[in-house]
């Protein structure tokens, strides 16, 4: 598992685009439809991605795993997954919530193999 990039639900993603942009200086990277975005932070090579299609879920990483498919069928019997693998542009994509309720992103660029 290798950290891809941080993961800021947003509710109003042209406002939070704005402040993260003119406010701190983050640059595009690149853009997902009308739901995503993702941010180059100033000086690194972390990228901040701010999406409004889980708002609820809370922040947090997104890690690049070699086949999301694979992960989820050796982890389903002892990880709580709230959404089974899925489909998403690059590859495949599913969420397990951790110790304490925070949320783990994983998804793996199947699609860009």
């Amino acid at each position: 598992m290798k950290l891809a990039f941080l993961c800021h639900p947003v509710k109003d993603l042209k406002k939070s685009y704005h402040y993260y942009s003119n406010t701190l200086g983050f640059e595009e990277a690149w853009r997902e439809g009308d739901h995503t975005i993702a941010l180059k932070l100033p000086g690194t090579d972390v990228q901040l991605m701010i999406e409004n299609d889980e708002p609820d879920l809370g922040a947090g990483g997104i890690f690049i795993v070699n086949s999301v498919d694979d992960y989820y069928a050796k982890h389903k019997e002892k990880l709580h997954f709230i959404k089974p693998p899925c489909d998403i542009p690059p590859g495949r994509y599913a969420i397990f919530q951790g110790d304490g309720e925070n949320v783990i992103r994983i998804i793996d660029m199947s699609r860009e193999r």
